[in-house]
């Protein structure tokens, strides 16, 4: 029997760590530097004299505070909108049988192989027709529909027992609450891996607020670290320090819905 801790195995299991933590711990300790020290020659990986500089100066003079509050307001709506428009959907798809059902969900599941540069201007031209251009309404409704969101809460629902959702109906259940008390409850899992991954999608979005968003009040956290790159030179510090930033809520998200995450993810992996 092969030995799960052998000593190969612990030296693979080192180097693949190194690979994949040195580029966050370098991301973080540069942005403890000053501008002199990011460049110096040889590098050192701890910073000789570390300071907070950078990130004072990246949320006052850089607003990126500002920026952040845009990208948080942006993500929570939009994420919580994508999921509640999956769940019914979803529901809708897995538990009730109409004519066209499946034509339905064949028409969800082939937008997925439309490629979103196609649809980015229909959406802008709609967008605009509405009077949502530059604003923060326009980032948060027009992603919010996702077909991975509705075929990922398909899949769950379809397996929740249907004689749960009968013996509800025989007592005069109506369906709104046998959403919000049964198939949510039970669709934990499913629901927290797909807020987590629109939380990171929004957060992360850079070419739809870069196509509808002007005014820089409503810059989101991508827009500014993007702008930050300017034409004649590069300020290395505040461009660290507001990566760092960013990278923040994303490991907080991941973090927190570990547990929900993993079950969503694996749901469906095994049959007993």
């Amino acid at each position: 029997m092969t030995n799960a801790y052998s000593p190969l195995r612990l030296v693979l299991l080192g180097v693949v760590l190194l690979v994949f933590l040195l580029p966050p711990v370098w991301l973080f300790v540069s942005a403890l530097k000053p501008q002199a020290e990011i460049f110096a020659w040889p590098p050192t990986l701890l910073p000789a004299d570390p300071t907070l500089e950078n990130f004072l100066a990246a949320m006052s003079r850089a607003r990126f505070l500002t920026f952040f509050r845009n990208s948080a307001v942006v993500c929570l709506l939009s994420a919580t909108l994508s999921v509640t428009i999956s769940v019914m959907a979803g529901y809708a798809l897995a538990k009730f049988r109409f004519r066209g059902d499946t034509l339905l969900f064949m028409l969800i599941m082939s937008s997925l192989m439309v490629p979103l540069q196609i649809v980015l201007i229909p959406v802008f031209l709609v967008l605009r027709d509405l009077g949502l251009l530059n604003t923060l309404a326009g980032l948060i409704i027009a992603p919010a529909a996702t077909p991975t969101g509705v075929f990922l809460m398909r899949q769950y629902i379809v397996n929740i027992p249907d004689s749960l959702l009968e013996a509800a109906r025989l007592d005069g259940t109506p369906e709104w609450r046998i959403l919000l008390r049964i198939i949510v409850p039970l669709s934990l899992p499913a629901i927290g891996t797909l807020m987590a991954f629109n939380l990171v999608w929004r957060w992360n979005d850079y070419l739809w607020p870069f196509l509808i968003v002007n005014d820089q009040e409503m810059w989101t956290v991508q827009m500014a670290i993007a702008n930050s790159v300017g034409r004649f030179g590069i300020d290395w510090p505040k461009l660290l320090s507001m990566s760092v930033l960013s990278v923040l809520p994303v490991l907080v998200v991941f973090t927190l819905l570990q547990r929900l995450l993993m079950g969503g993810i694996m749901a469906g992996a095994t049959k007993e």
